[in-house]
């Protein structure tokens, strides 16, 4: 439901554009120094919250974008093959499968076909699995940040050798 608050229905639909809570601040408010800590309070507020996700739900049905279908997507990429493409043919070279029996989920994958007839060369380049398992597999939590690393670390630390009294919250 549209915010009653026209200066903060408005941060909602600029924030998100990027998903970028200063950014969205001064779009809404102007050039302000302060914006990325105004920004974090508004994120912060249960309403905000929750127009944010609303908005999100709504671009999601009218994109028909979904984290399923870009996770299905990155999965084309991310499996890809070049056997796939390719076969040895009789003389020993390597040969292109044709391309009209190639699946919509392998052709996907595929970023570029450079053809060169003067020289009667043809360039054929997957898109790159290394970043697209990375995107993956952050999604899928298997990748930790060193700071998330050593925050656990701390944390545990703190947990088995500080006095209860000191980890107890009055």
């Amino acid at each position: 439901m549209k915010l009653k608050n026209a200066k903060h229905e408005r941060f909602c639909q600029e924030y998100i554009i990027d998903l970028n809570g200063a950014k969205a601040y001064r779009r809404t408010y102007g050039d302000i120094k302060a914006a990325r800590i105004q920004a974090c309070k508004l994120l912060t507020k249960a309403n905000i919250g929750e127009r944010i996700a609303e908005l999100q739900i709504a671009r999601a049905k009218r994109t028909e974008i979904s984290q399923d279908r870009v996770l299905k997507e990155l999965a084309c990429l991310g499996h890809s093959n070049i056997k796939d493409y390719v076969k040895h043919a009789a003389d020993g070279f390597i040969q292109f499968k044709d391309i009209d029996n190639i699946s919509e989920e392998d052709a996907k994958a595929i970023e570029a076909i450079k053809v060169n007839y003067k020289e009667g060369r043809i360039e054929f380049k997957l898109h790159s699995k290394t970043k697209t398992l990375e995107m993956i597999g952050r999604h899928l939590g298997m990748f930790k940040d060193i700071g998330d690393q050593l925050a656990e670390i701390i944390y545990q630390a703190s947990e088995k050798y500080m006095p209860k009294k000191i980890n107890e919250k009055k």
